[in-house]
């Protein structure tokens, strides 16, 4: 049986790393699983209970909790798009003052902790060294 590509779930693995990597040691990092997977009755029951406790449609796939910053990536493929839920959660998310990025590559997550702020150990994308 051929295992069918992952870039998301590629790329999520690969940004972890990074993170764990370059943010202080007392760095929070997150992914909620926020969605099932499974077709049919049996996973939109799932889904359904998840929802009664507290999954949010739309809800990142990483939160960053760092020296009082809180930050929240959203992966996507090269070619990936966002859905209306994501585009929602954005939005609320970017509203109340958090911090809030699109990842399509490790530079992205890289230069998304420098754009809000947030002190590393690596220098940022651009060459400068990250705040």
């Amino acid at each position: 049986m051929k295992r069918r590509g992952t870039p998301e779930a590629d790329l999520q693995r690969a940004v972890v790393t990074a993170l764990r990597f370059a943010l202080p040691k007392g760095a929070i990092i997150h992914h909620c699983a926020n969605e099932v997977t499974e077709a049919g009755p049996r996973g939109a029951k799932r889904q359904a209970i998840l929802i009664g406790m507290g999954v949010h449609p739309g809800f990142a796939d990483l939160i960053i909790l760092c020296d009082g910053r809180v930050l929240f990536l959203e992966l996507k493929s090269v070619k990936g798009r966002l859905s209306p839920a994501q585009e929602a959660f954005r939005d609320t998310v970017l509203a109340q003052g958090f911090g809030w990025a699109l990842v399509r590559s490790l530079d992205d997550a890289l230069g998304a902790l420098a754009d809000h702020g947030f002190t590393t150990r690596v220098a940022s994308p651009n060459g400068r060294a990250a705040p």
